[in-house]
């Protein structure tokens, strides 16, 4: 047997309203769930990302048992070759520092920078893990 796909992935945040801003302005991610001070899920296409106050989620709470990090984690986004432009200046119109741009031998490319808790985030093409869409 073999793991189909990632479901959900996961990034703590201290400020998870400034992270909802983030999200859902500059990336276009739909929220869906949300618990005051606690976590708040996106969408994104057939996946979703969560994001959580890791001062919150030390405990478990029901069944479902503690998970989390510490510092800063990092996230890949799919994005199409003919989108490298627009997301360019996507991240800049909202004054997101892009950290590096960099072309794989795999003639895939990546665009990095970090949201506003530090995590390391990056827009890449489907190409730098050889995958087609």
């Amino acid at each position: 047997m073999q793991a189909e796909r990632i479901l959900e992935t996961c990034l703590y945040v201290d400020d998870l309203e400034a992270a909802e801003t983030f999200y859902r302005e500059v990336l276009g991610l739909i929220p869906f769930s949300q618990v005051k001070d606690r976590h708040i899920f996106f969408r994104c296409g057939a996946a979703v990302l969560l994001l959580f106050n890791p001062l919150k989620t030390t405990k478990a709470e029901g069944d479902v048992p503690t998970h989390g990090a510490h510092g800063a984690g990092h996230v890949a986004f799919a994005m199409s070759p003919e989108d490298i432009p627009a997301w360019r200046e996507q991240l800049t119109s909202f004054g997101v520092t892009i950290e590096t741009e960099l072309t794989w031998p795999s003639g895939g490319f990546s665009l990095y920078f970090r949201d506003p808790a530090g995590n390391s985030l990056e827009l890449v093409t489907l190409q730098t893990w050889g995958l087609s869409p």
